[in-house]
């Protein structure tokens, strides 16, 4: 794999950080900014539209431009975003940071998946792939937790700050990373028209296997989103095990995308006929031995290496359906995993008050799978439909 891929994982390491590390800042912020918790919430929602908005607008504006000043322009707007967020004393100015922020990690994404795509070879998509969303696994393990204590020990402003910082690093990679005229530089006189490229999405095959991926992301994020409640309450373990759960899930789901992107180029059945299946059994198993910590832990390593194996070989097929759609593609697949990762965790909130209760989000989960399993089956009628003269 080129070595500029490994750069790109770098920037998606440092935007999977912020997305992910308001989870644990929260509180601080809803006190300091004079807010509810609840509505200091509104963060973690504003964020996830304005990715499944941002992917295919930002994609569709910039789909004349290189590459290249893409990616910098949307690193360079998501430092700008933190460091207006870290010096505001007014939440609807910080909520405001976090939709911009959101549409600049949407526009990045797109054009990184199209682009690490097109820097692999053919028929090593789910391989790049892989190396890419690794920056994403890398940051539930070390980076979200980093952030944590940061803003423990720092405050939650010098969380902001340590992203901003970041980005640097990560737009000199790209700076060094990714040619000057790299491929898919802009569409040009033979290539699909805007118009020509948004038609794709009536196809059958792209239609499904979007629904695919948003299905599993969204039941992996429904149970995500609640661990720790299960795992202080439901298995009655003190709150710093809250930690080891989240980089037992995170390691797992950097084991999961690496498997996966070595299997699904060349055999994506095996990943999706076996691993799919042994999700769904998995998330069952969870919310049955819940109260019992050790086979609890030992399953969130599991579902997050299944969940991401599962849900980035669906990725990978989602840019292989979308190949006639060139610099849309990559916001078809971005906007599959948002729009899992939006309706996921408000399905797995309103199972909470189900009889259910605290595994209320674990049923979600095994829901949508079940239902990601049953369009796969369909998928494979078409497809084996497709194939017969």
């Amino acid at each position: 794999m080129p070595f500029s891929l490994y750069l790109l994982a770098l920037a998606v390491f440092v935007m999977g950080t912020s997305e992910f590390m308001l989870a644990g800042l929260l509180p601080a912020i809803a006190r300091d900014l004079d807010v509810s918790v609840g509505t200091a919430g509104l963060l973690t929602s504003a964020f996830a539209i304005g990715m499944v908005v941002g992917a295919p607008l930002m994609a569709s504006v910039a789909r004349r431009w290189p590459p290249r000043i893409t990616l910098i322009a949307c690193l360079l707007l998501f430092a700008g975003c933190h460091i207006v967020g870290a010096l505001t004393p007014a939440f609807s100015v910080l909520l405001a940071t976090r939709v911009l922020s959101a549409l600049a990690n949407a526009g990045f994404l797109a054009v990184a998946l199209t682009t690490a795509t097109a820097l692999a070879p053919a028929d090593r998509k789910g391989r790049a792939l892989a190396v890419l969303l690794s920056g994403t696994t890398i940051a539930t393990v070390a980076g979200v937790p980093a952030g944590a204590l940061f803003g423990e020990a720092l405050g939650w402003r010098s969380t902001f700050w340590a992203i901003a910082v970041l980005c640097l690093p990560a737009v000199v990679g790209v700076v060094r990373g990714i040619p000057r005229a790299s491929v898919h530089a802009g569409p040009d006189a033979a290539a699909p028209t805007l118009r020509q490229e948004l038609r794709e999405l009536t196809s059958p095959r792209l239609l499904l296997a979007m629904l695919l991926g948003a299905l599993v992301n969204g039941g992996t994020f429904a149970a995500f989103t609640f661990l720790a409640p299960i795992v202080t309450e439901t298995a009655g373990l003190d709150a710093g095990w809250v930690s080891v759960a989240l980089v037992l899930f995170g390691v797992g789901s950097f084991l999961g995308v690496t498997i996966a992107g070595r299997l699904s180029d060349h055999h994506p059945g095996l990943v999706l006929g076996i691993g799919g299946p042994l999700l769904l059994m998995g998330w069952i198993a969870v919310a049955l031995v819940a109260s019992h910590p050790v086979p609890l832990l030992a399953l969130v390593f599991v579902q997050g290496m299944l969940s991401f194996g599962v849900g980035s070989s669906l990725i990978a097929r989602v840019l292989y359906a979308a190949s006639a759609a060139p610099t849309m593609g990559g916001a078809y697949a971005t906007a599959a995993l948002n729009i899992g990762a939006a309706v996921g965790p408000v399905l797995g909130g309103l199972a909470l008050t189900t009889d259910v209760g605290l595994l209320g989000p674990v049923w979600i989960a095994a829901a949508m799978t079940a239902a990601a399993l049953s369009v796969a089956s369909l998928t494979r009628r078409i497809d084996d439909g497709a194939r017969k003269p």
